[in-house]
């Protein structure tokens, strides 16, 4: 098969199929016959240049989508998973990934949810053998609808190209709080209001379905509206590719997959106000400058944090980060994985990592280097959120969100502008870390036997022999 001839066999398939047509009935539009059509289907003959102007003039097809019609995303997608440690022993070149992917897309998508199924059990593995291991009650977390929606999101690494495509093409159109009202009334039928908190019951956002009204907490700032207003928007006209989303996850409650469509709403919606390629594109521009992120997008800081961990569409990855967000007794309320990191299964409880000390500074970013005792190195930014408030006496809740990267993405951050620090040694959690020194320990370790010892006071809650 020469490389440079132009097979475009499952494309001319579907576009047949898209018109209704026999290869017979194609064939006659075409004056050429049956079989060579079944042949350029199969990706046994080239389509011939005129004959590619044949089918536009024939069919009103532009000839541009006709020629690309996003071929190179699949291959890209494809080969970031052949990239697992799994295949590395299998002689796999880029050209003959290529051509599977080009030859039978049917397959490689085949392929692309096989292993996103294999994901999500290793992910769940993972946890039940630390739920085994710490004696923990619910081993596995099988029941857990939060475990399980997060593993969702993490073995397809919190990103859904089929949710940035369709928010990203709304976006075109829709800029704004006012674009955004004009699309309910002109498309839903909806009026929007904001209104006073007491109206809904103390609620964000209020759907009345009997009045074909929108109501909006006027207590939220800007940035709230426009989040609310997309959310609801993605509930309306999002819901087939939500569902058809969650149909691929491996989920053992109704509460798991209303967990999961509701993280998917909300990342539609963030795909809305944020489009993937000139959110990507900003983030490479300014840096990775969260809070400058955040203004230029009319978001919050979680928001504009949150998106960065989405934007790893093969081909077009950003920096793979991580996110958390925990309150001030430790609990870790948010968890997004983009980049496989160990403390996205277990952790952040680490006293030692920074996220904890910004509730000390509030509004006040921190940056930290951080080295975890398998020798892993990562850097972070943390900083305090507000959400709730708006008015007097109003309930609002203060959290910490982080961001981290692994070492060798840091020269791409603002952030890490001058002389590096010496990294911080944390641990993914107690039980888990092995450091024998360490005076912030909270639980010993798994495995290791205590010491005690009668006759000094080291200092260190648990001690035990070092290796």
């Amino acid at each position: 098969m020469a490389r440079n001839a132009l097979y475009m066999g499952p494309r001319l398939k579907r576009i047949r199929r898209d018109l209704g047509l026999t290869q017979a009935n194609m064939a006659t539009d075409l004056d050429i016959s049956p079989s060579y059509i079944a042949l350029m289907e199969r990706n046994q003959r080239p389509v011939t240049a005129e004959l590619l102007l044949k089918l536009a003039r024939t069919y009103g097809i532009d000839l541009a989508a006709l020629a690309d019609d996003g071929s190179d995303e699949l291959p890209a997608r494809l080969s970031a998973v052949l990239k697992e440690p799994l295949f590395a022993d299998i002689d796999l070149p880029a050209l003959d990934i290529a051509d599977v992917a080009t030859s039978y897309p049917a397959f490689a998508e085949a392929l692309l949810r096989l292993h996103t199924a294999y994901s999500e059990e290793r992910l769940e593995l993972a946890q039940r053998r630390e739920g085994a291991a710490t004696g923990s009650a619910r081993a596995g977390l099988a029941t857990d609808p939060v475990a399980e929606a997060r593993n969702f999101l993490a073995a397809r690494r919190n990103c859904f190209p089929l949710l940035d495509d369709a928010a990203g093409a709304l976006a075109e159109t829709v800029r704004g709080l006012d674009a955004l009202v004009q699309r309910f009334e002109s498309v839903h039928d909806l009026r929007v209001l904001f209104v006073e908190p007491s109206l809904i019951l103390g609620a964000r956002r209020f759907h009345d379905l009997h009045r074909r009204q929108l109501m909006i907490s006027q207590q939220l700032d800007h940035g709230g509206r426009l989040f609310q207003l997309a959310l609801q928007l993605a509930l309306l006209e999002a819901r087939d590719d939500i569902e058809r989303l969650v149909s691929e996850g491996q989920f053992t409650s109704d509460n798991a997959r209303r967990m999961a469509r509701r993280a998917l709403a909300a990342y539609w919606a963030a795909a809305l106000l944020m489009p993937y390629r000139r959110f990507l594109r900003a983030a490479r521009q300014s840096r990775y400058d969260v809070e400058a992120l955040a203004r230029s997008f009319g978001v919050s800081f979680e928001q504009a944090a949150h998106r960065l961990t989405t934007l790893q569409r093969a081909g077009e990855e950003g920096v793979p980060f991580f996110f958390i967000r925990v309150d001030p007794a430790g609990n870790v309320s948010k968890r997004l994985d983009g980049a496989g990191f160990p403390f996205a299964r277990h952790g952040g409880a680490c006293p030692l990592w920074n996220v904890h000390e910004t509730f000390q500074t509030p509004g006040r970013l921190l940056t930290q280097h951080l080295e975890l005792p398998d020798g892993q190195r990562f850097f972070s930014v943390a900083r305090t959120v507000m959400s709730g408030g708006g008015g007097w006496q109003a309930s609002s809740a203060s959290r910490a969100v982080a961001l981290a990267c692994a070492e060798e993405h840091v020269g791409t951050l603002i952030y890490a502008e001058g002389p590096a620090a010496e990294p911080t040694p944390i641990g993914v959690a107690c039980h888990l870390c092995h450091r024998p020194k360490c005076v912030a320990r909270a639980a010993p370790p798994i495995g290791r036997d205590l010491r005690t010892d009668d006759y000094r006071d080291t200092g260190v809650p648990f001690a035990f022999a070092a290796d």
